[in-house]
């Protein structure tokens, strides 16, 4: 990342414009938040809901009109069937991910486990049996008590909720049905990966000068590494505009060590600062997190990730037990896919 200070030396091309991972796709990004906010909500609602139901359920058409018996077999059949529907439907999970494990290649479990249809599905399945034990506590009435009371909103709400279970289980079935497809699978890597192409190799302007002046760090020119420091694991991220950021603000120019994908090791050198000595404590801690690691790779900054998942795809293709060369020939379409374009880009600048 070069600042003004060296603009008289090396000019490396543009800084690929890959959107930076934050905070907050991270805290999304395991299988069980979505999930579990969907309970949460539901669970909120619950209580809340009954509180407000007095008011409401007088002005409302279309609302439950069965008693407190009627109330609480409502809710009742309707916790028992769902909690009974959310086992199915996690065993069939459970055994795609095995399925896709065992004859595409365990590095595209990530990609089922992202499915925000499977991570909705569970957890409005899920969040129906919350709701509808949090709203039967509410029921009050029967035999022998002179003030009832039934949340009929309320339980009109665990029928909305039940419509759109069945809803989400239609969406499910499909989703799965085309996921276990090779011939989706190879399409979404290959989309993610021709994608990736177009961020970090962006097509030049024709007016882009090809042969600009080059930058070399002379034998004088002081320089400071930056480590992992107590960090491990692969490379998942770069991100870029902070390193620009960096640069331009101390004057330096940061040579990134280390490429997307790459295992990185407690203490191993990820950036080399030219043009100063003293890096404060600070900046030599931005520049680190800059580099984000991780404990398997990513295909949000990493072509080469894409590409190893279609090839060990294809290896299993043509092994022995499934002996299927069609799928070893759609692979090939799929790389030559992603490589076309990428041979007649611009390689981006390595600092």
């Amino acid at each position: 990342m070069n600042s003004q200070k060296f603009t008289d030396g090396r000019a490396r091309g543009q800084v690929p414009t890959v959107k930076p991972e934050t905070w907050w796709s991270r805290m999304w990004r395991p299988f069980w938040v979505l999930p579990l906010a969907i309970c949460l909500g539901a669970f909120g609602l619950g209580l809340v809901l009954p509180v407000i139901d007095r008011e409401l359920a007088e002005h409302l058409p279309f609302v439950f009109q069965g008693g407190p018996d009627g109330a609480r077999s409502f809710l009742s059949t309707i916790a028992t069937a769902m909690i009974s529907i959310t086992g199915l439907v996690f065993s069939i999970t459970i055994v795609v991910l095995q399925l896709a494990s065992s004859q595409f290649t365990p590095r595209v479990l990530a990609s089922f486990l992202t499915s925000r249809i499977t991570q909705t599905t569970l957890g409005v399945f899920t969040a129906t049996f919350i709701y509808s034990l949090t709203v039967m506590r509410s029921v009050r009435g029967g035999f022998q008590n002179d003030n009832p009371f039934v949340p009929q909103a309320s339980v009109t709400m665990a029928f909305v909720f039940v419509v759109a279970s069945v809803g989400l289980f239609l969406a499910f079935i499909r989703h799965i049905t085309r996921s276990i497809q090779v011939a989706n699978v190879v399409a979404q890597i290959s989309d993610q990966s021709v994608r990736m192409v177009d961020d970090l190799y962006p097509e030049q302007a024709d007016e882009v000068p090809t042969g600009s002046r080059t930058w070399s760090p002379s034998a004088h020119t002081s320089r400071t590494q930056v480590t992992s420091g107590s960090r491990h694991g692969n490379v998942t991220a770069l991100d870029f505009a902070t390193l620009v950021r960096r640069a331009t603000a101390d004057d330096v120019v940061i040579e990134v060590m280390v490429q997307t994908g790459e295992y990185v090791v407690e203490g191993q050198p990820v950036a080399r600062v030219w043009g100063t000595a003293n890096l404060s404590e600070d900046a030599a801690r931005r520049i680190e997190h800059a580099v984000g690691l991780g404990p398997e790779r990513l295909i949000q900054q990493e072509i080469g990730f894409g590409i190893r998942q279609l090839v060990d795809i294809a290896e299993r293709a043509l092994s022995p037990s499934l002996n299927d060369p069609t799928t070893a020939c759609q692979i090939i379409d799929a790389l030559h896919r992603i490589l076309r374009p990428l041979v007649q880009r611009a390689s981006p600048a390595p600092t």
